[in-house]
């Protein structure tokens, strides 16, 4: 099985004023609520507010031994919601597709002369294509979590340049990001990104996404880049908020562990968007 890490590029640019310059290292924790951000540094929130503060502040922290069970399960429940996203949602994107399967019904037709037959071909498609997504995302992700995510500290806690973190509400591991950096064209690419389904609404992926734009301007990267098979739009229109631009993408991309036979070129099909967000010129 093939697992190397594809290329994740994209294309725009952040100005930040001196007020509104992002600081903090690779080493600092962060924490952050809806409203306001602070490091150590910072004076502390008023005691007679400090417990309403932390009902809803969340921490941005690097990650631990401790947290790897709770960072495997956020991942792996990400990754499977895209089992039926793609399988079903993911059509409404692919008017190719939509023609063949249509096709397909007719010549069911065609070749049964049987109206019963016919009305089942789609059914049988969708749970063909249901079928074939949750067999190529489990490759996917059996090769994710025997690559980086079996060894978070190896592959991005050691490597100058990359950091993985976790947001943690109340205790509790909420959230995910890594920053990997790339120093072949001076840029961060921001993986792994992902929030407890039961967490989410709460702005935490947000955050997530600005402590790698802060951890790319603390040292000097020109670029954050990423690379997305999302099929919802939230997902766009989160990276889209932080200031990316979308520079071009895949129709027809081919995830780490695909076989590429002709069952699954036909049944499975996902499109890849790149983004980037240039934080200063070259």
């Amino acid at each position: 099985m093939h697992c190397s890490s594809p290329k994740m590029v994209c294309e725009t640019k952040i100005v930040a004023d001196e007020h509104d310059a992002i600081q903090g290292t690779k080493k600092d924790s962060i924490i952050l609520s809806s409203s306001q951000m602070w490091t150590s540094s910072t004076p502390a929130p008023n005691p007679l507010e400090e417990n309403d503060v932390r009902k809803d502040t969340v921490l941005i922290r690097e990650f631990e031994r401790t947290d790897h069970v709770e960072v495997r399960r956020i991942f792996y429940e990400g990754i499977m919601e895209r089992i039926p996203n793609t399988a079903f949602r993911g059509i409404l994107q692919q008017s190719q597709t939509q023609f063949v399967y249509a096709l397909l019904t007719l010549m069911c037709f065609v070749v049964t002369k049987s109206l019963a037959l016919t009305c089942c071909a789609p059914f049988l498609l969708m749970g063909a294509r249901y079928f074939y997504s949750h067999k190529v995302i489990h490759s996917y992700l059996a090769c994710a979590l025997h690559t980086d995510m079996a060894d978070i500290e190896e592959y991005y806690m050691k490597p100058t340049g990359s950091c993985f973190w976790v947001a943690v509400l109340e205790g509790q591991v909420v959230g995910i990001v890594a920053a990997q950096g790339r120093e072949d064209d001076n840029t961060v690419e921001l993986r792994r990104m992902s929030v407890d389904s039961r967490f989410r609404g709460k702005g935490i992926a947000k955050l997530l996404g600005r402590r790698v734009l802060e951890f790319a301007m603390h040292n000097n990267y020109a670029a954050v880049v990423l690379g997305t098979t999302a099929v919802k739009m939230a997902a766009h229109k989160l990276y889209e908020s932080l200031g990316f631009r979308r520079t071009g993408g895949s129709e027809d991309y081919m995830l780490p562990g695909m076989s590429r036979s002709p069952q699954e070129r036909l049944f499975f099909q996902i499109r890849y968007q790149r983004y980037r967000l240039q934080l200063r010129e070259e």
